[in-house]
């Protein structure tokens, strides 16, 4: 067995989700993902 995590735009999940299937994939978990990046080195102040 074999586990692959991946972030995938919304827009794109119904096209991942088919093609996985094409190639035998009978299982997979989909959790929406929030966040935001910060700048490395910014000062906090």
């Amino acid at each position: 067995m074999k586990q692959i995590t991946a972030m995938i735009r919304p827009s794109k999940v119904d096209a991942v989700k088919t093609a996985l299937v094409e190639i035998g994939v009978i299982g997979m978990t989909v959790s929406d993902a929030r966040g935001f990046a910060g700048f490395a080195g910014a000062d906090p102040d």
